[in-house]
This record gives C-alpha cells, structure tokens and sequence, in this order.
C-alpha cells in the first residue's frame, strides 16, 4: 500500500523554520518573536483561529531547508536536512535499486532506545521506497544512518536540535503515585512491549487525524516532568488533550487493537498497530469500547475519556510511536498541515 502524499509531505517537512508553542505563548507573541504577523502564520499555518495550544508546531517560513541528497550503487537517498529531539522522520529512496537497499540507524546503538540499529527493509511508496525514522526524545548528536545495497555501504547523518522546555512538577498525592509501584503495572509493561515490537504491513491510506476534538492540552509533549518531590525527572512522551469526562476517544487513523483494557498506570487504554512499526496509543480512558483483535477505522470510537491510572484530572494522553519510540503527535495531525 503506498503511503498518503499528504502523510509524507508532513514528515518531510521539518527544519528550523518551525515553532513548538510553550506555555504563556500567543499567536501575538510568537509572531513578534520571530520578526512575523499573525495573520502571516495564521495563513502559513491554515488556522482556522488565533488561538494556539501548548505542544502545537507552527511553521514559521514557507521556505524549508533543502534535504540532504546522496547516491550509491544507483539508488537516490533523500534525507532531511534536520530533525528536531522527537521527531519522526522519513528517508526516502529512489531507483532500479532502491528495493534491494537495507537500512540501520548506528547512532542508536548506546542510545536508550528499542531495538537499536535495526536492520529495516524501505517500503514501497509513491515516488520512491522509504524508512520511517525516529529521534529519541533527549537525543541532539546527529542521527547517522546507514544503506546497503549489495556489497555498497554508505553513510549518512542528519543534525539534530534540542527542545528547550521547563520542567514540570505534578507533585502527585501518593494515591495516585502509588499506582506506579503496582504489581499489575510488570503486565502492563509486557504488552505494550509487544506492540511496540509489531513489524506488520501499512494499515492506513489517509492523513492522520486528531483523537479529540478540543484543542486545549495540559502537558506538551517532551516536556521533561517530575511526578512527586524529589523523583528522577522523566520525559512526556505523548501530550495530553483535557476534555470532559465520557467525551468519545477516535482511532487517529486506521489499524489492529492489540492492547485493550484497564491497567495501573495508562488506566483505560487502547494500543493500535497501524503497520510498519507505528503504534498509538489512549490512556486513562473511563471506558475502553474495542477488543484485541478488532479492526478499527479512522476516526471509529475507540472508548471515553477518563482519569484512571496515574491521572489527576479527565484528560486523553495520546502517544504516537515509530518502532516503539515515542514521537511528537502533533506532527503527525493534518490540521496543521492539510492536504
């Protein structure tokens, strides 16, 4: 199945003219910021208002930096020019030989990070053949990469820029931070390790869309957190969507159930394998509406939001991951960047 244009337009275009919204940032003031107006990104970004939410990625320039181009043994690779600490990325490879190409990521090895330096076949897809590529939140050395065809090996790297947020302090009563320390929490870890673990074919052939429809987010995504008084300092590998209790939770687009159920820590939860080693994930869910196995479409109701597991207020935490790593969600929505 070839991947959507509108998809892959998205995952190529990241480079240093974008912006993640921080807390306290309006439209006003990003624009003032950054030498813009606000009606310059409301058209650049296609806002239907000027409001904007904390985790949001605004472009800045129409201009996007040039990918990095190289070749070997006949086949085109083409690879971003840079990727920011969470992004998901796309190389993308073209020519007679592009089918018989292997690709690793070397730079992953040493990296807190699954299955590094995986040996990945590209995929077919319009224009071309392509690897999806992730950037583990904490990471600003280059990711380098690697391509084989046949006896030919070559090598490449793609500079990698760091997200400067503030440190969030929940300061979680020990009600709900007990949770963490629950004997159900090693079985809630052994399944979603195994969807992580999924390599099956592309399930989707539309743009992702959002799982709710409210704007408002509580915790952007990355955003380096403590849960209580003195604990490590963690990173926010989703982001998280405030909204009503019993508000309908939506597939972000389509795939397999292969996580449903309530558990200590994600609480309702639902894991969706969309192929190719990309996942979502719902947490804190009040009610879960599907069954392992089931296949679901986009935008189908998956279940209601909720505040179960380690939760203090009803709210969607929504993860998107590449090969079990988590990447920024709101890159992968087409309202911000639509068709």
């Amino acid at each position: 199945m070839n991947l959507p244009a509108a998809l892959l337009a998205v995952l190529l275009s990241f480079g240093p003219s974008t912006y993640t919204v921080k807390p306290g940032d309006t439209l006003y003031s990003i624009a003032t910021a950054q030498g813009t107006t606000v009606s310059a990104l409301t058209a650049l970004n296609r806002l239907q208002s000027p409001s904007v939410r904390v985790g949001q990625l605004l472009q800045l320039s129409s201009t996007v930096a040039a990918p990095a181009v190289q070749q070997i043994a006949g086949v085109t690779v083409t690879a971003p020019a840079q990727v920011r600490m969470g992004d998901a990325f796309v190389l993308r490879l073209s020519g007679t030989r592009a089918q018989e190409a292997t690709v690793r990521f070397p730079s992953e090895v040493g990296e807190d990070v699954r299955l590094p330096n995986e040996v990945l076949k590209p995929v077919v897809s319009a224009g071309g053949t392509l690897v999806f590529g992730r950037v583990v939140l904490g990471k600003t050395t280059p990711v380098v990469y690697e391509i084989r065809v046949g006896e030919d090996v070559m090598r490449g790297s793609i500079p990698v820029t760091d997200q400067r947020q503030a440190t969030q302090h929940l300061n979680l009563p020990s009600s709900i931070s007990s949770r963490m320390q629950d004997p159900a929490r090693k079985a809630e870890e052994e399944a979603v390790e195994r969807a992580y673990a999924l390599r099956t074919a592309q399930q989707w052939s539309q743009p992702f869309q959002v799982a709710l429809s409210t704007r408002l987010t509580a915790s952007a995504f990355g955003q380096p957190r403590t849960y209580t008084a003195g604990s490590p300092v963690v990173y926010h590998y989703g982001e998280d969507y405030l909204a009503k209790p019993g508000t309908p939770v939506r597939a972000v687009n389509a795939g397999v159930v292969v996580v449903a159920g309530k558990y200590p820590v994600r609480g309702g939860l639902v894991v969706i394998d969309h192929g190719l080693g990309i996942t979502s994930l719902y947490f804190h869910q009040r009610r879960v509406l599907v069954r392992v196995g089931q296949t679901v479409e986009r935008g189908q109701q998956l279940g209601e939001v909720g505040s179960e597991g380690v939760s203090n207020a009803p709210h969607l935490h929504l993860e998107l991951r590449v090969r079990g790593e988590a990447t920024r969600p709101a890159q992968w929505m087409n309202r911000i960047w639509p068709q």
